[in-house]
């Protein structure tokens, strides 16, 4: 068996495609490498080898509190969005003549 050397872009390509689908061992497979190659390069990239650390490779925690603060700016905005429906509809029926400038 021949020793191949990957750049660092192939490396990167691999690593963000394990951790999206999380199944190192089909993405090994897919791209020909042995698995614990890639668990290799998945540890290096976590640890910030390949010069970048992205929101792929967070822990569970740190993923689950800002899908939590996520869901509550999502439920701030749409309160938002409705709170301005019932003042523009209030506005609409005490002045209708405001109601060329709203829109």
């Amino acid at each position: 068996m021949t020793r191949n050397k990957h750049s660092k872009e192939f490396k990167k390509q691999v690593v963000k495609e394990a951790i999206e689908t999380g199944n190192k061992a089909a993405v090994a497979r897919r791209y020909e490498i042995a698995v614990n190659m890639l668990h290799r390069w998945v540890k290096e990239f976590e640890e910030g080898k390949y010069g970048e650390t992205s929101l792929d490779a967070m822990t569970g925690l740190e993923s689950k509190i800002l899908a939590q603060e996520n869901d509550q700016l999502k439920k701030l905005l749409g309160e938002q969005a409705l709170e301005i429906a019932i003042l523009r509809d209030l506005i609409k029926k005490k002045n209708p003549h405001l109601l060329t400038k709203l829109k």
